[in-house]
């Protein structure tokens, strides 16, 4: 059983990677690995490596983000069910300025998104239920949500396809569910 990684560059975005673990499948289900100090941290900036990591369980419907912070790095993922998840260039002067990306993850489409910082960060919960998982790497303390930045998830300027038009949200993604 092979736990490598294949990793490309966003053809789209600049800097985000996307790593497609190798998936063992067999009678009981399958296996993946998820993160490999020696193939994911040469992936970050010479001394930075992942600090800490969070989930985030959500229901059918629910949108989170666009979120982001210019310090953090974030490697992503659903562990179960299927999610939409969508990187923003929110870095004024970057070539991929203000474009986006989205990805369905889910078991057969098994993808983690490595996001740089400056990136927002999005997903929409497209099964009963998922958890998403995140990495986070960064220097000094950790940004939380009130050192943040959000864009609306239907800001005009991104024109995001998502796969709803009445999402549940967040009071800070904009309105409470």
């Amino acid at each position: 059983m092979s736990i490598d990684f294949d990793i490309q560059p966003s053809e789209i975005l600049e800097g985000v990677k996307i790593l497609t673990p190798s998936v063992f499948e067999e009678a009981r289900g399958n296996i993946w690995t998820s993160y490999r100090a020696d193939e994911v941290d040469g992936l970050l900036p010479d001394g930075m490596s992942f600090k800490h990591d969070k989930f985030s369980q959500s229901k059918h419907n629910v949108l989170r983000g666009i979120h982001g912070d210019h310090k953090s790095w974030k490697l992503v993922t659903c562990v179960y069910g299927e999610i939409h998840q969508v990187v923003v260039d929110m870095r004024e002067g970057s070539a991929s300025y203000l474009k986006w990306q989205r990805f369905v993850i889910n078991r057969a489409n098994q993808h983690l998104i490595l996001i740089p910082p400056g990136m927002g960060n999005a997903y929409y919960v497209s099964a009963e239920a998922a958890v998403y998982h995140y990495k986070l790497a960064y220097q000094g303390d950790y940004i939380d949500a009130d050192e943040q930045f959000t864009v609306p998830w239907d800001d005009p300027r991104l024109n995001i396809d998502w796969p709803t038009t009445d999402p549940i949200l967040s009071a800070r993604d904009g309105r409470v569910s």
